[in-house]
């Protein structure tokens, strides 16, 4: 994950997206070319904004060695502003990798604040998202993994996700 953070803007069950993984949204958006995808987003948010959303978040599917029961996970879930799930991560041919990469789902209050007082900067990287499908359906793959934006793991301080590995 990395400070910048990739958006997907359209809304799932009434949920807006961050995608920190540029391969993981690719595989989403199918390269910007998905009906209602066709326009690739890097949204810069602010570091206390997105730490904000994990500390409030509950992960989206219940994990019996976080939750105490089902019913307890469904209160939470219906209460958090935001909401984790891990994804599998993906490669150049957008095929899974065998680690995961985290999506995170705003609604209400942590839609709010995204909009209002997290977002830094909002480029188009459409056109970056075309060249590098192009590179890799010609082959090149080196071009494109040069392409790729850089993306290191998140520095996680204390126990930030304890409650959202599930």
């Amino acid at each position: 994950m990395r400070g910048r953070e990739r958006s997907a803007k359209g809304c799932e069950q009434g949920l807006t997206w961050i995608k920190p993984s540029f391969l993981w949204l690719m595989y989403r958006c199918g390269w910007g070319a998905k009906e209602g995808q066709e326009t690739v987003l890097a949204v810069e948010i602010t570091r206390d904004g997105f730490e904000w959303a994990l500390r409030h978040a509950c992960l989206s599917s219940y994990a019996r060695e976080i939750h105490p029961d089902r019913a307890t996970w469904q209160r939470q879930l219906k209460r958090a502003p935001t909401r984790v799930q891990w994804d599998p991560e993906r490669d150049l041919h957008l095929q899974p990798l065998p680690y995961r990469s985290l999506q995170l789902g705003l609604s209400g209050e942590g839609a709010q604040r995204y909009a209002d007082q997290w977002t830094v900067a909002i480029r188009d990287v459409t056109p970056l998202a075309h060249e590098i499908q192009a590179l890799v359906n010609g082959g090149d793959m080196d071009s494109a993994a040069r392409l790729l934006p850089q993306e290191h793991p998140y520095p996680v301080e204390g126990e930030l996700l304890a409650h959202l590995r599930g």
